[in-house]
């Protein structure tokens, strides 16, 4: 009786501790799901760059005229989820930061400004911006001058020293030091384009087109580097050319390369252009011929060699188009290309060897799509339709490439560009 009574006793202690053990290690799974959950909700930040103020001093072949809807950079939470931006906050600035640049280390970000107009040349500026890494915050560090008119691209060569940015109207490239603390030096070099203007009517224009917009005046419109940061390369719209500059690391130098240039069809206009990711191949977007160029790139001799030419629209279009964004996704099998008036992003497969083939064309949902960008997993696209002041989200089937749209329309004032921030990771 008593052992059967001690038994009872000592069966309900063990339970009563395994009960604290159990309830014990269910908080602590609980603390964990939690701990993970705040890890994961880190803040992916967007930032959009907008026309803040109107262009003054227009050419008269100045087709896109922003009436300066924007307010500076607007910064977004995004949903991880559906892709949705919440407003965060605006970065107030009147002088149009119309693209912006992340370093590899997600602490400093770099715009152009490309309505200031400083000086006795009328130049843009460059800003530099320190990013709070707890929110993406952005506090200004300093502005310098461009080295030209209109800046209207800027990327980071891939050593992190150095700034290069596009000046548009300018018809020049600039390279400018980046200082220890993020800070922007004065430009190391600056180079004009000089060369054969090309004839307003597109070789390739599709029938019925009056895309005319800046074969009037050397226009450099984007500057990159290659991977490998060795040759450094850039277009120029007004001369029909893609120009190849050996980079001076040391210095921050652009140098004659052996094979400087490349010529696209006359009156084409080439705008923007994008390196697959095994370096070897690169897709040039034509502005007013509407078309992409695929190059075979020799990234020990920084050569280019043109090797199919396809139309950015769909079969048996006619009239006027302007090309605008060329984007290749991240696993290198699709191609995305922005076109405006037609208002859709055409997407293209990509071949073995590299060769495009079309899959579809997408409404963007808004008027006159001047950028769209990857979220940083690759799911989502972003689309900056200046003209209809928003930005607009589709979801990305990664097998097909195909673009669906999420029927989620963001109001921004006459968006440029947009990029991202992951404050879970680096960048």
């Amino acid at each position: 009786m008593v052992f059967a009574e001690n038994l009872e006793r000592t069966v309900a202690r063990l339970l009563i501790v395994l009960g604290i053990v159990a309830v014990t290690l269910s908080i602590s799974a609980v603390e964990c799901q939690y701990a993970a959950a705040a890890e994961g909700q880190k803040p992916l930040v967007a930032y959009v760059g907008t026309y803040s103020a109107p262009l003054r001093d227009a050419l008269p072949t100045q087709v896109d005229l922003p009436p300066g809807n924007g307010r500076g950079i607007h910064r977004f939470l995004v949903d991880r989820e559906t892709g949705g931006l919440k407003p965060l906050g605006v970065l107030e600035m009147g002088n149009s930061p119309s693209c912006l640049a992340v370093n590899a280390a997600g602490d400093r970000m770099y715009s152009v400004n490309e309505t200031d107009r400083v000086g006795g040349n009328k130049e843009g500026t460059v800003s530099a911006f320190a990013i709070d890494r707890s929110d993406g915050n952005l506090t200004l560090l300093n502005s310098v001058k461009s080295g030209g008119e209109g800046p209207t691209y800027v990327s980071i060569h891939p050593r992190g020293k150095f700034l290069l940015v596009a000046n548009y109207h300018g018809g020049s490239v600039a390279v400018f030091p980046i200082q220890a603390d993020g800070r922007l030096g004065e430009a190391s070099d600056i180079k004009k384009d000089v060369g054969k203007i090309g004839p307003t009517r597109a070789q390739n224009a599709p029938p019925g087109s009056f895309a005319i917009s800046g074969h009037d005046r050397a226009h450099a419109h984007l500057i990159q580097s290659d991977a490998a940061g060795k040759f450094v390369l850039h277009v120029d719209l007004a001369l029909d050319k893609l120009f190849v500059s050996k980079f001076d690391a040391q210095r921050g130098k652009l140098m004659p390369g052996e094979y400087p240039e490349v010529s696209l069809p006359p009156g084409d206009g080439p705008r923007h252009f994008h390196f697959h990711p095994n370096g070897r191949w690169l897709y040039s977007v034509q502005e007013e011929g509407s078309t992409i160029v695929l190059f075979d790139y020799d990234a020990a001799t920084g050569r280019l060699t043109a090797r199919q030419t396809i139309s950015t629209l769909p079969r048996g279009f006619a009239g006027s188009n302007f090309c605008s964004e060329i984007l290749v996704s991240a696993d290198g099998r699709f191609v995305y290309a922005g076109n405006r008036l037609h208002d859709s992003i055409g997407v293209f497969s990509v071949g073995a060897n590299g060769d495009l083939k079309w899959v579809e064309d997408v409404w963007t949902r808004g008027n006159y799509p001047r950028s769209f960008t990857f979220d940083p997993t690759g799911r989502f696209l972003y689309c900056c339709n200046q003209r209809a002041d928003n930005v607009t989200v589709f979801r990305v089937d990664r097998p097909s490439g195909r673009l669906e749209f999420t029927g989620q329309f963001v109001p921004v004032g006459n968006p440029s560009a947009i990029v991202f921030l992951d404050l879970a990771a680096g960048k």
